[in-house]
Order: C-alpha cells, then structure tokens, then sequence
C-alpha cells in the first residue's frame, strides 16, 4: 500500500471517527440548514458552550466544518456538504432494511 493510500485512509478514518459522537451528528445536522453562530448551536445541542467549542473542534479538525470569524461571533458551515448526504442514506438504509427493500437508493 502506498503512503498516499495510507494518508488518505487516516483522513477517511478521521471524519468517521469525528462523527462518531451524538453531539457531533447533531451539530452536522444543524449545519445542513446553513451556517450557524456558536452561540446557535449552543442553543440546539445538549452542551455548554465548552463542550460545543470542544465539539467543533473536532469537526473542523477533521475537515467537516470551517469558521469564520466576524466581529465577536464565529460562524460555523459545512466543508463536506456529502456528510448530508451520506446522513440521509443511513436514514434511508435502516428505513429499508425494516421494510426488507434495497438498502440504499444511492446510484450503483
């Protein structure tokens, strides 16, 4: 296995890794409406505000969100707009797999 193939599965590993938290999931959630201040997702999760920032920390480390900052406030928006995507089809998956259809309706 090359070194490339070797870094690009790390890379791959770390998003999964960081979506591995219902905390994390639900702030991605949050950002498939569009960008949103910190203190929104405040609002929306379940944490304080130590434990979002600690959260979208390891978002961004991963490279699922970017920031901007403007004034006071930070924005936060989704850098890979296909976490949603890949979101909707375990949605779609496990809908399936109760109903016993096809697991997926991603294009093969």
């Amino acid at each position: 296995m090359s070194a490339a193939a070797t870094q690009q599965r790390k890379r791959r590993a770390s998003v999964f890794k960081a979506l591995g938290h219902p905390a994390r999931l639900c702030i991605v959630e949050e950002l498939r409406g569009g960008e949103r201040c910190v203190c929104e997702l405040v609002e929306v999760s379940a944490g304080g505000w130590s434990t979002v920032s600690r959260h979208l920390s390891v978002l961004k480390a991963a490279g699922i969100v970017e920031d901007e900052k403007r004034g006071l406030q930070v924005y936060y928006r989704l850098a890979l707009p296909c976490v949603g995507t890949f979101l909707d089809c375990l949605a779609d998956g496990a809908a399936a797999a109760k109903s016993g259809a096809a697991l997926c309706g991603c294009e093969r």
